[in-house]
C-alpha cells in the first residue's frame, strides 16, 4: 500500500521534474529514447502542428526497453512516426546512445553531419525526465535554446499507464538524485531544488524508493 504522504511527495517531484516551457517553433525535435513510445507520439504531434520541420530519435537499448524495443529505441520510435504519417525524409535516427549525455552529443553530431543548422531544439522526453534532459543539453550543447516537451499527463495518469506505482516513484527519486549530484561531475548545469521538493525526496528515500539511486558513500541519502 502507498500512503497518502508518499503520493503527495511523489506529486511534488513529478511537478518539479517538468519545466513548464511554452512550446514554440524550433529547428528540430529530438526524441530521447526510452521504453515509452509516448515520446515518439508527442514528437509526431509537434511535427504535425508545424512546430518543427524535422524529427531526430536517439537511443539504443537498455534493460528497461530491450524487451519492448529489441531493434533499438530510436528505430522503434522512427517506425512509430512513419506509422503515424510522418514522411521518412523528415525522420533521422541516432541508434547508439545509451544515456542522456550520449543522446545529446550523438544527436548533435548527426545533425552536423547532415548540415542541419540548429539554433533551437524541442527536447522531447518522458514527463519526469524533462528537467534532467534540459540540464544535460544546456551543459553539453551551449549556444542552443532548448524547449522541454513531454506528453501532458498527471502523476496518476502516468502511474496508470505504467501499472507500477513503486517503479514510477523509484524513477522520480532517481531522476532527482541525478539533478543533485551530476552538476558537480560536469554532466549537467546546476538547478535550484526548492526545499519542499528536497524534503519530499528525502522522505521517499527513507520510505525505500531507492532502486534507481546511484549508490556510493557520497550519494547515499
Amino acid at each position: 500500500m502507498i500512503s497518502e504522504q508518499v503520493r503527495t511527495d511523489a506529486r511534488l517531484l513529478w511537478d518539479y521534474h517538468q519545466m513548464g516551457h511554452a512550446l514554440r517553433p524550433c529547428s528540430v525535435a529530438i526524441g530521447l529514447g526510452s521504453h515509452d513510445l509516448g515520446v515518439a507520439d508527442t514528437a509526431v504531434d509537434l511535427y504535425k502542428r508545424g512546430l518543427v520541420p524535422l524529427l531526430l530519435f536517439t537511443g539504443a537499448t537498455s534493460p528497461t526497453s530491450k524487451a519492448r524495443m529489441p531493434r533499438g529505441e530510436a528505430i522503434h520510435y522512427r517506425e512509430r512516426a512513419l506509422e503515424l504519417g510522418v514522411p521518412s525524409s523528415a525522420v533521422l535516427v541516432e541508434p547508439n546512445a545509451r544515456n542522456t549525455g550520449e543522446n545529446i552529443r550523438f544527436s548533435r553530431q548527426v545533425l552536423e553531419d547532415v548540415n542541419v543548422e540548429v539554433s533551437s531544439v524541442l527536447l522531447v522526453s518522458k514527463p519526469y525526465e524533462e528537467r534532467r534532459a534540459y540540464a544535460t543539453a544546456c551543459k553539453l550543447w551551449p549556444g542552443v535554446e532548448f524547449v522541454s516537451a513531454s506528453t501532458p499527463m498527471t502523476f496518476e495518469e502516468y502511474v496508470e499507464s505504467i501499472q507500477d506505482v513503486g517503479l514510477v516513484i523509484d524513477m522520480l527519486v532517481g531522476a532527482l538524485q541525478r539533478l543533485l549530484i551530476y552538476p558537480e561531475q560536469g554532466f549537467m548545469i546546476s538547478q535550484t531544488v526548492p526545499p519542499d521538493v528536497l524534503d519530499a525526496y528525502e522522505r521517499l528515500c527513507r520510505e525505500g524508493f531507492t532502486r534507481r539511486l546511484i549508490v556510493s558513500e557520497s550519494t547515499t541519502p
